[in-house]
């Protein structure tokens, strides 16, 4: 690879490296917006509606689908740096707003300290709940979809991001939900429907974005001219 090649795979993984850290802090910071995904919601499952989930599970699967990337064309350490910067930022933004919401609001402000406070004042609970379930899914996403890529000898993609994302994004949904109704900030009653409505999006998501991983994966061994398993040495 040529030095020019190479300086265009790092400033590429610094983007991914930022689309990611940006969906994670996201996430964190609106989930307390909860609606029906259409046209499920009327749809009863525990006495729960079918998909009703927070508006923070939106941005949240692209975290997975980035990481798999990364994985794929960079291998494991590189993914493994990328989640943890993600919880170094996801930590620091929570310090900003603890910060932010000990301040008193001026007359004039168009958001007064108690708006401000509900809707930001779980979110250091939320993010420490969806920081524990993260940090646990991420890594189990990266060491299965490792594990399948050399089982495979890097053949068969699909088999890989989806087994590996089914699989964790089941351990990130019941450890932040569970979590939450620990901490008090969601209703036990709402467990199980939350469980398998966000579980269920999660999968079908899952399964949708692997057009995206086969597309962008083909473009880098287009572009770089990688073999099928070969991974891209940025250090």
């Amino acid at each position: 690879m040529t030095q020019k090649d190479k300086k265009l795979a790092f400033t590429i993984y610094l983007y991914l490296g930022a689309l990611f850290i940006t969906s994670l802090v996201v996430s964190n910071l609106i989930f307390q917006k909860f609606f029906y995904w259409y046209p499920f919601g009327d749809i009863q499952i525990f006495g729960a509606n079918l998909f009703e989930i927070s508006v923070g599970i939106l941005p949240y699967p692209i975290t997975f689908l980035i990481t798999d990337l990364i994985s794929e064309i960079y291998g494991q350490q590189k993914a493994n740096q990328v989640v943890k910067a993600g919880i170094f930022a996801s930590f620091f933004s929570m310090l900003i707003v603890l910060v932010a919401n000990q301040t008193n609001s001026l007359p004039t402000s168009p958001i007064d300290s108690k708006t401000f406070s509900s809707v930001f004042a779980l979110s250091p609970i939320a993010v420490l709940a969806s920081m524990m379930a993260y940090l646990l899914a991420q890594f189990i996403d990266i060491k299965i979809y490792h594990f399948w890529k050399q089982l495979t000898k890097g053949k068969y993609l699909w088999i890989r991001n989806n087994f590996s994302t089914f699989t964790s994004q089941f351990v990130d949904t019941l450890t932040v939900i569970l979590l939450m109704c620990l901490f008090g900030v969601l209703p036990w009653s709402s467990f199980y429907g939350l469980l398998i409505s966000g579980f269920i999006f999660k999968v079908i998501v899952a399964i949708l974005d692997t057009p995206f991983l086969y597309l962008f994966t083909y473009f880098f061994r287009k572009r770089f001219n990688l073999e099928i398993g070969e991974e891209i040495n940025i250090d």
